[in-house]
């Protein structure tokens, strides 16, 4: 896979104020834009992803204590841990 194939340009619009702030950041880091839009975007999607499995956590634990007869007899049903 050559680089054009794993990379895709994205077009977006910032704040002029965010923007500045960022073209600060990467002079003093030495780092492309491209690069620090990239990280940032990588942890968002990180953080969301945790939010979601947090959410199925706390609605798998509401059902359980509403009916925790039925969580119990997945085992009964086929289901087995490996």
């Amino acid at each position: 896979m050559t680089a054009r194939e794993r990379y895709q340009k994205v077009t977006f619009q910032l704040p002029a104020d965010l923007k500045e702030s960022l073209n600060r950041l990467k002079e003093e880091m030495g780092v492309s834009l491209s690069a620090i839009y990239t990280e940032a975007l990588r942890e968002y999607v990180k953080k969301q992803e945790a939010r979601r499995w947090r959410e199925a956590a706390l609605k798998a634990r509401k059902e359980y204590e509403t009916a925790p007869q039925a969580l119990q007899n997945l085992d009964q049903d086929g289901f087995y841990e490996y």
